[in-house]
Formats: structure tokens, C-alpha cells, sequence
């Protein structure tokens, strides 16, 4: 499965804003392997401002290696860093 590096490394000279098609022509040009490509033909025919919007609209998780239990754990937890004016609220 493409990882979001993966996707990041084979965008990195493109142009943006830029449509679907151009983001798989720049990949296909960078020589990106199948799995990214496959990543790249399912996205929404949007433009996209930046490669980070790109892999985040292919679904590919920025940090595989966080678990889905340890991303349930942190959902859980009370978010303490919120600013002063906010926690009355």
C-alpha cells in the first residue's frame, strides 16, 4: 500500500494548484510505482492545493505506525491543551 511519504516523494516538483490528471501525469512522469498510482486514479476530480491535501484525499494515513487502538486512546482523552478563554465553554 502507498504511504503518504510515498505520495509526497513522487509530487514534489508539481505545480499547484493542480487537477486529478495532472497529479497522476507528474507521477506517472516520476516514475511512481503501482500502488501509488492506484492511490492517485481514485482521488475526487478536484484541484488540489498542495501534496499533503493530495494524500490526505487518496486516504493514506500520515502516521501509519500509530495503531487504530492507540488513535482510539487518544480520542478519548480529555483535550487539556486548550486555550484559557475555551475551557469555560
Amino acid at each position: 500500500m502507498a504511504s503518504y511519504d510515498d505520495v509526497l516523494r513522487y509530487l514534489s516538483s508539481l505545480d499547484y494548484p493542480a487537477g486529478k490528471d495532472e497529479v497522476i501525469r507528474e507521477a506517472e512522469r516520476e516514475g511512481a510505482p503501482p500502488d501509488v498510482l492506484r492511490a492517485l486514479r481514485a482521488l475526487p476530480p478536484v484541484d488540489y492545493a498542495n501534496g499533503a491535501e493530495v494524500a490526505r484525499s487518496a486516504k493514506i494515513e500520515a502516521a501509519p505506525e500509530v495503531g487504530r487502538s492507540q488513535r482510539a486512546a487518544q480520542a478519548r482523552e480529555p483535550h487539556t491543551r486548550v486555550s484559557q478563554h475555551l475551557r469555560g465553554v
